[in-house]
């Protein structure tokens, strides 16, 4: 027993090791607790740096802010070293990097930042007095804020300000000694380019806002030489176009994607001489940032989308007729799951591209997420007139798959018969027997019914109706039918054919063929010339019968026939 609790003891002191050592690790950082000030202590802050003069006020958040860009824009940059902590510098190290450093952190302060001064705490302890009360950290007092967060090749970097107190000092606030660490990579990525620092002293003088007169010249010209290319790319595919037959597949990929690709040459000339000859001040960093990210999501997402829906088009058009036949069911299955996925393809396109600039634009940080929060009333009512639109895309997904109708199938809508050409958005595309095209809403389309001639099989009954006199011998006409039905090579089925009156009315009675076609298109044909062998027959029936009162095949009005009978007998 006695090993067993040494063996126990051992591993609760092991076990107190390892939750110790991190604090002991981080001794030269420690918090205090009670009554004391929250705040990070230190050892020493800048030894290596020489009395400044007057000191900077680094009380509060905003103090320090505030006297830092005061003596920077002074060119007081020893003392602006001092609202650096620069803890992980030798005392000789810091009496030689203390200006530079500060001459960076004021280029990276001014230029890539955008500080909300509002809401910058002016309070010693940081507490935020207009946090909500369900925010966590309502009235809590804190010894870090961060200020930005700045995108780097492969990370984001803080740009932080902290608490710090050394013993027997007054608590301080100062930049973190890890931004302090990074910004000679912060310097290199967003500090002004070798060009900015060719240009005269006066141009590089502030002129109004954050605008210096460098950047009042630069972004106007900057603008027109983004232009000037997007106009070249513009002519240049319309002279490929030119060259390419406007229904081949090179031709309709090139037509497709010409505003797309114009506009993704304006975001991207203007990006990269915005990256390359020029570093724009923060404000303006934060507006044409996000603005030009956006337009080159939309103009990449407009790239894939209409090459997607060219090749589709292209596709479907050349094999138009062919799908529409009735043994190629396979093929309007296929094209009409393709019209899906295609549909989906955008979907996700534009989900993906919505993403893309929220994450990458750091929306939250700069003065989009302002821009965006004041639309806000704006995206209810555009969320609101979009319901119907939704709907449309919801209906077209649910044709599409349910397969209620497909691309090249025989539907008979509003009295008419067609064909399905393209399954859209909020279209579908209906090609009528004599090749006019009708746009159906697709909310309509499903929300009504409709006759699908070839979602089971091709073959539908045919059915043509003719009015005869009264006194018209339908058996006559009936073998007469029967023996056309025998000679026909477009009617099937011809056991089935029949002749049938099956209604009547004052003037007339009706009689209605029905016949078997294979397929609706050649249904229709059928269907035209057998109501003109009926009406031919009848009629020649009708002039062979001779004079009342023979048989009548075609109709008379019977107040005509009274008015004739009554003149006879007066006479």
């Amino acid at each position: 027993m006695e090993r067993i609790y040494r063996t126990l003891a051992g591993l609760l002191a092991l076990v107190f090791t390892a939750i110790a050592a991190p604090a002991i690790a981080q001794e030269d950082r420690q918090v205090p607790s009670g009554s004391e000030p929250y705040v990070y202590e230190v050892d020493q802050l800048n030894s290596g740096l020489a009395a400044p003069g007057e000191p900077l006020e680094l009380d509060t958040p905003q103090a320090l802010l505030e006297s830092f860009f005061a003596a920077a824009e002074a060119g007081e940059w020893e003392r602006a070293a001092t609202a650096l902590d620069m803890t992980n510098l030798s005392p000789r190290e810091q009496d030689l990097q203390a200006e530079n450093l500060a001459a960076m952190m004021y280029e990276i302060a001014n230029r890539s930042i955008a500080i909300s001064w509002a809401e910058l705490p002016d309070r010693p302890d940081a507490v935020d007095t207009a946090a909500s009360n369900k925010n966590p950290m309502a009235g809590a007092e804190r010894r870090h804020i961060t200020l930005a967060h700045l995108k780097l090749d492969r990370r984001s970097v803080p740009v932080s300000i902290a608490r710090l107190q050394e013993p027997g000092g007054e608590p301080v606030w100062m930049f973190s000694r890890q931004s302090v660490g990074n910004l000679p990579e912060l310097y290199e990525r967003f500090g002004p380019t070798d060009l900015e620092m060719s240009l005269p002293e006066s141009l590089r003088q502030q002129a109004f806002w954050t605008l210096a007169w460098w950047e009042v010249i630069a972004i106007p010209l900057v603008l027109l030489l983004a232009f000037l290319a997007a106009i070249l790319t513009y002519k240049a595919i319309g002279a490929g176009k030119k060259r390419c037959d406007e229904d081949s597949m090179a031709g309709r990929i090139l037509r497709a994607v010409q505003m797309p690709v114009t506009l993704l040459a304006l975001a991207g000339s203007f990006g990269i001489m915005r990256n390359v000859l020029f570093t724009f001040s923060g404000p303006v960093e934060d507006i044409l940032g996000p603005l030009q990210l956006t337009l080159i999501v939309i103009a990449i997402g407009a790239i894939i989308v209409t090459m997607v829906e060219a090749m589709l088009d292209f596709a479907t058009d050349r094999n138009a007729r062919k799908i529409e036949k009735p043994e190629n069911e396979e093929s309007r299955d296929f094209y009409t799951q393709a019209s899906a996925i295609r549909r989906l393809i955008i979907v996700l396109v534009m989900l993906a591209g919505i993403g893309i600039v929220l994450v990458q634009s750091n929306i939250t940080q700069t003065l989009g997420f302002s821009l965006l929060a004041g639309a806000g009333a704006l995206g209810l009512v555009i969320a609101f007139a979009a319901r119907k639109v939704l709907g449309d895309i919801m209906a077209s997904m649910q044709i599409a798959f349910a397969k209620t109708a497909r691309i090249g199938d025989a539907v008979y809508y509003e009295d008419q018969w067609c064909y399905v050409e393209k399954i859209g958005f909020t279209h579908l595309r209906l090609r009528t027997w004599d090749d006019r095209r009708v746009m159906a809403p697709v909310a309509e389309f499903v929300g009504s019914s409709f006759e699908n001639w070839t979602k089971q099989e091709p073959a539908l009954i045919m059915r043509i109706p003719v009015y005869l006199d009264h006194r018209a011998d339908v058996e006559a006409l009936r073998q007469k039918l029967m023996s056309f039905v025998e000679d026909a090579d477009d009617i099937i089925k011809k056991d089935e054919a029949k002749l049938e009156v099956i209604d009547h009315t004052p003037q007339a009675m009706v009689a209605r063929a029905c016949l078997w076609a294979k397929d609706p298109k050649v249904g229709w044909t059928m269907h035209c010339r057998v109501r003109e062998f009926l009406l031919k027959t009848a009629t020649q029936m009708d002039a062979a019968a001779g004079n009342e009162p023979a048989p009548a095949y075609m109709p008379r009005e019977r107040e005509v026939r009274i008015d004739e009978a009554m003149g006879r007998q007066q006479d």
